[in-house]
Parts: structure tokens; sequence; C-alpha cells
């Protein structure tokens, strides 16, 4: 998760001795994963996409359509009618590379919504980290999501499920059980943490 580049929490730093500081270990894009809100957001935004893809498409047909179509009505016309056509199939073609630069290039409104997708929970997120950090006197939080090589991680050292609680918790009704998540994910993820390889 590339907000929270290096995460490092300031607390109790100044009253623990640097040789005994200890470290801990978040996956934020797991627990981005997990929060119900970012997933609904995620799910507006990836049907958001498919309607934008689904109007090119639509244009791209229209366009292979007159394409063909002058080609071979090109030795009937002169003149300005040829002249109108080829701008219209001209005019359309410059019209959907327009579109696909604007909703999918380098700083289309695809990736602007990305970034932007993350944004209302990484206050969140750091605020979660910062509770589990003072209670656990971490002096250092990594975020493994972020190109940080983890060789190997003991699970005692790994506190995204104790982020993640507080997140859960914060969102959940008061009446709500959804805080609770089912053994097979807690498994998945004692599994995740017993030897993990992260590629820069």
């Amino acid at each position: 998760m590339n907000k929270f580049h290096l995460l490092i929490v300031a607390l109790f730093v100044f009253a623990i001795p640097a040789n005994a500081q200890k470290i801990g270990v978040v996956d934020t894009d797991y627990i981005l994963s997990k929060m119900p809100e970012y997933k609904d957001a995620e799910a507006r935004l990836n049907q958001q996409i498919t309607n934008w893809q689904a109007e090119i498409q639509t244009l791209q047909t229209e366009f292979d359509s007159k394409k063909a179509t002058l080609e071979n009505e090109k030795v009937l016309l002169i003149g300005d009618q040829l002249k109108t056509r080829q701008k219209e199939v001209d005019d359309l073609d410059k019209k959907i590379k327009t579109m696909i630069n604007n909703r999918f290039g380098s700083m289309g409104e695809m990736n602007n919504a990305r970034a932007n997708l993350t944004k209302p929970f990484q206050d969140q997120i750091w605020n979660a980290i910062k509770t589990v950090s003072e209670k656990n006197t971490l002096g250092i939080v990594l975020d493994k999501s972020n190109n940080i090589s983890v060789i190997f991680l003991e699970k005692r050292y790994d506190y995204t499920d104790k982020v993640l609680d507080i997140l859960l918790k914060n969102s959940a009704g008061p009446n709500s059980n959804s805080t609770e998540r089912p053994t097979a994910k807690k498994n998945e993820r004692n599994e995740r943490v017993k030897s993990q390889k992260v590629q820069n």
C-alpha cells in the first residue's frame, strides 16, 4: 500500500533504549481488502471502469463499421462527399483516442480514482496502528505491503490482525458481530506470516 511507505511510530521511543525498541510489521494491503467500506468503494469503482470500457467498445464498433463502409463506398464518392465522410471517421477516431487517454491514461480518471479511493481510509488505518503501537510499546512499525523485503516473520511480530480488529470494531454498530472473522481467515493469516517473501 503506497500510502504508508514506511511507518515510523515515534511513541515511547524516547523512553525506550535504542537497543530495546520493539519492531512490528503490518500488511496494509490485507487490511484494506478486509474493510467492508473499502471493498464497497472498490466495487463501485470497478463497475464505473466496466461502464467506461463498454462505452469505448461501443464507439470502437461504430468506428470500425463506418470505416469499413467508407472503404467500400470510397470509389463512389467525390469531392465534398468524400471529405465529409472521411472527416466523420477521423473525428470518431480522435474521440475514441481522447476518451481512452482521459479515462485510462497515466493521468486519467481511473488512476486518479484509484489513488483517491484509499484516502478516506488512511487516517483510520494510521490511528489504529498508533493505538496498537502505544498498547504494545512499538518503536517502529513497517508496512510489508510497500516493497519492504520480509524474508521471515514470526507471527508475534505481525500486528496486522490487531490493527484490523480495531478498524472493524470501530466500523461495526454496537450490536453488530461483524468484527468476528471466520476461523478459516485467521488460519489463512497464520499461514501467510510463517514465512513470506516480498519482491522489491
